[in-house]
């Protein structure tokens, strides 16, 4: 548990470093105000049973263990340095990380659509890194369709019989680039192309969002595996109590 001490203040430490570089507010979250509103109000109230979903995973959470906060302190933190790390893109918007994979895969897809939400909610309000009124459709992505993915390839990996750390690499991976797909749908659906429509549209955007968002979804499935190596060899009672099981020799690349 020292150690996932040291490795929360250090995210804490990057954290404070990210909020004293001035940076253009360019950023693959939706920004604020460029989505229609009927498309804004519409993506909210589609992610608000998730979030009472969420709620209602980390109450029991917690009633069955306390200690296991510290491990979604730990979560949330690398959620929020990660995704913080913004990639100039093609077009002039940017792509980045975005650490829902860890969290899905230690603690379920519902929970990380409460931490991924607040993760959003801050970088809105302090970074200038999408909106409060896009925060629906941001949540959606990011916190909802993309822990959903990396959940649900790390469970299908797994019963398919595939290593453990293959099972992490790829749901972390397809997790984030599963996330940019929705972004991708979400703009095309409030901006169709003119006689193309949303078939059009969505293709110009999910190609131009691949040429960085393929390469940085490698990445993270990589980075996933490694961070899952060191939560596993310092705080396995926590994991187990988790019902996941992970042994460092399976998990190591």
């Amino acid at each position: 548990m020292k150690t996932i001490k040291r490795t929360s203040l250090l995210c804490g430490y990057l954290f404070a470093l990210l909020l004293t570089i001035p940076k253009p507010a360019y950023a693959m979250h939706i920004m604020e105000g460029f989505l229609p509103a009927g498309w804004a109000a519409f993506w909210a109230l589609v992610t608000l049973p998730f979030l009472v979903i969420g709620m209602r995973s980390i109450n029991k959470m917690n009633a069955y263990n306390p200690r296991l906060k510290m491990l979604l302190g730990l979560v949330g933190a690398f959620v929020f340095v990660l995704s913080a790390l913004k990639i100039p893109s093609v077009t002039g918007s940017s792509s980045h990380l975005t650490g829902v994979g860890l969290g899905a895969i230690m603690f379920g897809p519902t929970v990380m659509t409460i931490l991924g939400t607040i993760v959003l909610l801050f970088q809105a309000l302090l970074l200038a890194h999408g909106g409060l009124s896009t925060l629906g459709a941001n949540a959606f992505a990011m916190a909802v369709a993309g822990p959903m993915v990396a959940y649900g390839v790390f469970k299908g990996a797994q019963k398919l019989g595939a290593p453990q750390w293959l099972s992490v690499f790829l749901g972390a991976g397809l997790g984030n680039l599963f996330t940019y797909i929705i972004t991708s749908a979400q703009l095309a659906l409030a901006f169709p192309a003119g006689q193309g429509g949303v078939m059009m549209s969505f293709t110009k955007f999910a190609s131009v969002f691949a040429v960085t968002q393929i390469p940085l979804a490698v990445s993270e499935g990589l980075l996933t595996v490694l961070v899952l190596n060191l939560v596993s060899a310092y705080a396995k009672e926590e994991l187990n109590q988790l019902q996941f099981n992970i042994s460092s020799r399976e998990a190591k690349l």
